[in-house]
């Protein structure tokens, strides 16, 4: 289990100090995607509290925002959208990456949202609906209070690699790239509903609360599937990266079969793709485990093809 950083609270009055001051519009509505409160955790990093009607609550939102944002107040910037993996939360890009140092001088806003305690961003068949959080309210909130633009792309790790293709097939043209470094590609390949489930009930949940019962809800756990929505990504750049854990791997055992198991789900999802003519960048290494030992490096393979989409320069 990944430690997580603590991070201390500032005063509203200190809070509404500084948002004027850089030009942050720290919102305390209640209405769905408003900002209510933001609190900053690094030079150009704040946490913020999104209200959300699709979650039924406030839900966390780690924003790094341009350095150039205070100044030039009369542009907007593109987003990339980095989604987390499961049993873990908005802070993880921060906390195992130089992600705010890398994007330094980079004309960018890094949108790291919740994504719940199991890391997969979907619509729950009895439970909140992280994909209209992600995909509507997030982006209406960062257009309005941050000077989003509306090219966004987006990465993730593990479930958030699912997020990511899941997003981008569900909803053709939301994004103009996305990258996913071990993730739930294929959903209902061979060993995955399983693995799903579990997922879901290391958390306290009902495995039927996602998607329903693999079998009986065979239509549900299709519709969110990103294979069976791969025509959705004709025409988007797509990087996908995935190690084949214990075969090759070096006695690591539990993250080694945890991408072991995902190996044959990337393979499927891929293929399905070079089948439809849709092209992909993959990197399929000997090896490797379910870790950011391994998604760092594949993050900075993948900048060059983000980079582009996002308009920036590599």
């Amino acid at each position: 289990m990944s430690h997580r950083h603590r991070t201390t609270a500032i005063s509203r009055r200190t809070v509404t100090k500084a948002a004027t001051a850089t030009g942050l519009a720290a919102l305390f509505g209640a209405a769905a995607g408003t900002a209510r409160a933001a609190t900053q955790v690094g030079a150009r990093t704040f946490d913020v509290s999104v209200g959300s009607a699709a979650l039924g609550r406030s839900a966390p939102l780690r924003l790094i925002l341009p350095s150039g944002f205070e100044s030039e107040t009369g542009r907007t910037y593109p987003v990339l959208y980095l989604l987390h993996g499961a049993h873990d939360d908005y802070t993880s890009w921060t906390r195992e990456t130089d992600i705010e140092a890398f994007t330094e001088g980079r004309d960018l806003i890094v949108a790291m949202p919740d994504g719940g305690p199991t890391g997969i961003p979907t619509t729950w068949k009895s439970g909140p609906d992280y994909e209209t959080f992600q995909l509507t309210e997030v982006p209406a909130m960062l257009a309005r209070d941050y000077r989003a633009s509306r090219v966004r792309a987006v990465a993730g790790v593990s479930t958030g690699g699912y997020g990511a293709m899941a997003h981008a097939a569900r909803h053709p043209g939301a994004f103009t790239a996305a990258a996913s470094y071990s993730g739930i590609l294929d959903t209902t390949a061979p060993g995955v509903p399983t693995l799903v489930d579990a997922i879901v009930a290391r958390e306290n949940l009902s495995p039927s609360s996602l998607w329903g019962n693999p079998i009986l809800n065979v239509l549900t756990w299709r519709d969110f599937n990103p294979r069976a929505r791969a025509e959705g990504l004709r025409g988007t750049p797509l990087y996908v990266s995935s190690g084949s854990g214990v075969v090759g791997g070096t006695g690591d055992w539990l993250p080694e079969a945890l991408e072991s198991a995902l190996w044959p789900s990337a393979h499927s999802f891929t293929s399905t793709l070079e089948r439809l003519g849709i092209a992909v960048t993959t990197h399929f290494y000997s090896g490797g485990g379910h870790s950011w030992a391994y998604w760092k490096p594949e993050f900075a393979a993948s900048w060059p093809m983000l980079a582009g989409a996002l308009g920036l320069p590599e």
